[in-house]
């Protein structure tokens, strides 16, 4: 009972919370320098974070969500149609710079697979239909994001695109945190201290986060200063599509006419984007240090600011489009 009142206290301060963590990262990154080496610990601190929240989700559930077509098609189509058609009218004020666009390109086609459960946990989506979505998403946008960037840009641009960190991604954060989880709910069923260590375990999904954003603004600030006139020339673009997507995700659910939460879920994922996976591509792209990792994680910022305001905004809209049906 101890362990749940404090889950509830953390829940509710979660926006102060965050948003705190933010902002000592950001003062840390100015005043202690060497704050990069941190970015080592992004994926380990991203893999914890989605231990705890796979934690909160019923994982023998799971079975029946794979099942769900009627959820699957239209986060599909939001992610894989619709998305690339808001970015593509973006891409239309995009400045001519080819670095700039394949850097935004890389970011905006490519939906999240770890940390938008979290967030679409904490905002009342339907985490377990979008957990199970998360290797169709993967799987998918290996191949489309090619497509995408030779539609774009020509084929040349396409040529970047490797396997190997969507790979890397799929296992560390999604295959390891999940099979984890799922030994820890089996122990919790079978014996007292098992429950007493999930229960306390719940309690971890916020300050999980909290690091995660801590150690993310920690280690990316410090890059932002060597492209600025870059980052400064992609953040309305970034803002722009922070405030549009989610409206995407919403109208593609309410032309299927999910249900609330399940309309949250394509909400969630349709503006939540892959940024972490796909800086190891911007990384081996010839010449692109420092611009193409800066576009890439000033998206990450952008997006981490609007998760704050989805976790709040996105419930409320969700219970809008399901008193229309």
């Amino acid at each position: 009972m101890v362990d749940q009142d404090i889950r509830n206290h953390l829940e509710s301060r979660q926006v102060q919370i965050y948003f705190g963590a933010v902002a000592i990262a950001t003062a840390v990154a100015l005043l202690v320098p060497g704050t990069t080496a941190l970015e080592a610990a992004i994926n380990p601190a991203l893999a914890f974070m989605l231990f705890v929240t796979f934690l909160q989700v019923p994982l023998v559930e799971l079975g029946r969500a794979f099942g769900r077509v009627r959820f699957t098609l239209p986060l599909l189509l939001s992610n894989f149609v619709a998305i690339p058609l808001l970015v593509g009218i973006l891409f239309q004020v995009m400045p001519g710079d080819p670095l700039l666009r394949l850097g935004v390109l890389l970011v905006l086609l490519t939906p999240c697979v770890d940390y938008v459960v979290t967030f679409a946990h904490l905002g009342r989506a339907d985490a377990k239909l979008l957990l199970a979505a998360t290797p169709v998403l993967l799987l998918l946008q290996i191949p489309l994001l090619p497509l995408y960037l030779g539609l774009f840009l020509g084929m040349e641009a396409a040529a970047v695109v490797q396997i190997g960190p969507f790979l890397h991604a799929f296992l560390w954060l999604i295959v390891i945190p999940l099979a984890l989880a799922a030994l820890v709910q089996l122990w919790a069923g079978r014996g007292e201290r098992g429950a007493k260590i999930a229960a306390a375990l719940g309690i971890l999904p916020v300050p999980a986060t909290a690091l995660v954003l801590f150690v993310v603004v920690a280690a990316v600030v410090p890059q932002l200063e060597q492209a600025l006139g870059a980052v400064l020339v992609v953040v309305p673009i970034y803002i722009a599509f922070g405030l549009l997507a989610p409206f995407v995700g919403w109208g593609v659910a309410r032309l299927f006419r999910l249900e609330a939460a399940e309309a949250r879920s394509v909400a969630f994922s349709s503006a939540t984007r892959n940024s972490l996976v796909v800086l190891p591509l911007a990384l081996a792209v010839p010449g692109a240090v420092p611009v193409l990792p800066a576009i890439i994680v000033t998206q990450t910022l952008v997006e981490l600011i609007f998760e704050l305001v989805y976790i709040r905004a996105i419930p409320r809209l969700g219970n809008a489009i399901a008193t229309q049906k």
